[in-house]
């Protein structure tokens, strides 16, 4: 299981992030991405970087404060709550 706490701003050209999270995805059992930027009205994860890793993420959580860590928790375990349905801005 690999946790990567980040606001998703990468540096890096988001192709190269894609290229690197597919591998993670290879490696990892989940990937949970804890982004504080997630707790933000009308927030929605369209930096490059951000956006690039999503598709291969298993859990996508703010994590902004101590009860938002719960949800770090929950994802940790798997049991669901944390675990987002779908394409676009959620996880696998």
């Amino acid at each position: 299981m690999v946790v990567i706490f980040s606001d998703g701003w990468a540096q890096e050209d988001p192709d190269q992030v894609a290229v690197q999270m597919a591998r993670l995805r290879r490696l990892a059992h989940r990937i949970i991405w804890v982004n504080p930027r997630k707790a933000a009205p009308g927030y929605r994860p369209l930096a490059g970087g951000m956006a690039a890793a999503l598709p291969y993420c298993d859990a996508f959580v703010s994590g902004h404060n101590y009860t938002a860590l719960a949800e770090v928790a929950a994802a940790i375990r798997g049991d669901g709550r944390s675990s987002l349905k779908g394409r676009g801005n959620q996880c696998r």
